[in-house]
Order: C-alpha cells, then sequence, then structure tokens
C-alpha cells in the first residue's frame, strides 16, 4: 500500500508549524525527553498510520506503527508509539493524529460498503476533496474498494453533458471511441431504462446506472437480458450508495457498486498520551 512521499509529509509540517511550535519554546521544556502513543477510541479500520510515523520522524522523533493500514481494531487497541523530545512530538503531535483519525474514518466507511456489498466491488469516485488524492486512494484501498477513476486522464466516461456536443448516433460514438482508445473500457452514464438499452444496443462495455433505485436497477437488469445486444454490459449503480443500502443494490443485480460517500464519512477518534521519560 502506497505512502505519501517526504515532500508531501514536510508540507503538512509546515502547514500545522510554520515558523516554530511557540507555546514549546516559550515554555522552554522542549529538550525535556518524552513518549506518546495512539490508541483507538473506537472500532475502527485504520489508514496513515505509516505516515505518522513518518511525520514524527521528520520532526526527529522515534516512532512504531503497532498494526499497519487496512487492519480493523477495536477501542483501546494501541496503534503507534513514538519516543522523542517533548518539542519533537508536539511538533508532530496533532498532524498525525488528525491525518490517522480523518483516514481512518473515510477507510471505514469504505469497509462497512464492502462488508454490505458481500463480494461485489466497491469503487469509490475521484469526487475526494482536492489535495487529498493519494490519501484518500490509499483509504478507499485500506478499507477493501477500488478506485472507480483517479481522474479524467485514465478512463473512458461519457457523461450527459458530453453527448450534448455531439451530433452523431451512440453506436457512431462508440465506434470512434474504440477506434481512438482501444485498449480502453467504453463507459456511458444513463439516467433511465431506456437509455440503457440504447448505449447497449451501442456496444458500451459499462453503463453506469445513475440514482437508479435498487427497482429499477432491477428492471434494468431484466431488460438486458431479454434485450439483443451486440454485448451485455456490466451494471454500476452510482449515486446514494451507503452502507445501508448496498446490499440492496447488489440484490437488484448490479455488477459493482460505485459511491462518493465515504468521503463526507466522520473521522474516527484516537487517543493520544503523552508521558514524561524519566
Amino acid at each position: 500500500m502506497s505512502i505519501l512521499n517526504t515532500f508531501q509529509l514536510w508540507a503538512l509540517l509546515d502547514d500545522d508549524v510554520p515558523c516554530g511550535d511557540l507555546t514549546t519554546q516559550a515554555l522552554g521544556i522542549g529538550l525535556q525527553p518524552a513518549q506518546l502513543e495512539f490508541r483507538a477510541r473506537q472500532p475502527m479500520t485504520v489508514c496513515a498510520i505509516e505516515e505518522a510515523v513518518g511525520l514524527f520522524a521528520l520532526a526527529g522523533a522515534q516512532a512504531q506503527w503497532l498494526v499497519r493500514s487496512g487492519t480493523p481494531v477495536e477501542a483501546g487497541d494501541l496503534l503507534l508509539q513514538a519516543q522523542g523530545s517533548a518539542a519533537s512530538l508536539h511538533r508532530a503531535w496533532k498532524s498525525a493524529q488528525t491525518l490517522v483519525e480523518w483516514a481512518s474514518g473515510l477507510s471505514s466507511a469504505t469497509a462497512a460498503i464492502v462488508a454490505a456489498a458481500n463480494g461485489v466491488a466497491v469503487a469509490c469516485t475521484r469526487k475526494n476533496v482536492p489535495g487529498t488524492k493519494a490519501l484518500s486512494a490509499k483509504a478507499v484501498r485500506a478499507g477493501g474498494g477500488i478506485m472507480h477513476r483517479l481522474g479524467l486522464s485514465e478512463s473512458l466516461l461519457v457523461f450527459a453533458e458530453h453527448r450534448l456536443f455531439l451530433g452523431e448516433s451512440p453506436a457512431q460514438t462508440i465506434q470512434r471511441l474504440r477506434q481512438a482508445e482501444p485498449e480502453k473500457k467504453m463507459v456511458v452514464e444513463v439516467a433511465s431504462v431506456e437509455e440503457a438499452l440504447l448505449w447497449a444496443d451501442a456496444g458500451c462495455d459499462v453503463l453506469q446506472l445513475e440514482k437508479f433505485t435498487p427497482d429499477t436497477v432491477a428492471t434494468c437488469r431484466q431488460a438486458i437480458h431479454r434485450h439483443e445486444a451486440p454485448r451485455r454490459p456490466l451494471l454500476a449503480a452510482a449515486g446514494g450508495i451507503r452502507a445501508d443500502n448496498a446490499a440492496a443494490y447488489v440484490a437488484a443485480g448490479a455488477d459493482f457498486l460505485v459511491t462518493s460517500s465515504p468521503y463526507t464519512a466522520p473521522p474516527k477518534d484516537v487517543q493520544v498520551n503523552f508521558g514524561r521519560v524519566l
């Protein structure tokens, strides 16, 4: 699993401590030896613990993780230990804690949808907060999900907003895309069963069913099975997919689920215990 690089971690530290830790310096306690630990306050799927260790190292402390990203833990479980000067621990403490809490909230939310989907793939979209793509993707993976698309440069997904500018048939559009990008899947977002049948006839590989209810997904699947098309496209249920309705979409016949909901999950709570080293 990927880890943020040193440049990215330095940027996080510099954002929080741009000109030194004023309180620690003013108190004159920076050189005193200290230790701390991170513990889970609640059940969670941990993420970004490796980045937390890296932040402490850049601040001049020594740290070690006790669990890897992607590990489910219970309340009270030990996640990380660090030792160093009081100045080094105070410099990295809050950035490291916040990073683990935020990323673990995202990975835990992904894990909940994955569990509800019961073996059907859960793909998270590119609608993560700008600037958080690398860690958001890591958190999705830590929760057992996959990335739907990391950005516009890697995949073909034809929206209605694209089709506004096309003066051709769906079959012509699919043919042109196959000629232009022969290695790529032809994915089309549709808003109705009628549109789904139209683009299935055109030969697309994946139909992204935007904001379909589970009942409409089932209707669409039945219609496509009855319909004679050049290939049976995969059905991706998208829009409003959560842990509490994922099983219904799977039962309706979705081949995989597409969701953005983990990106708005609340952070998980990490307890930080400081101590003096005598």
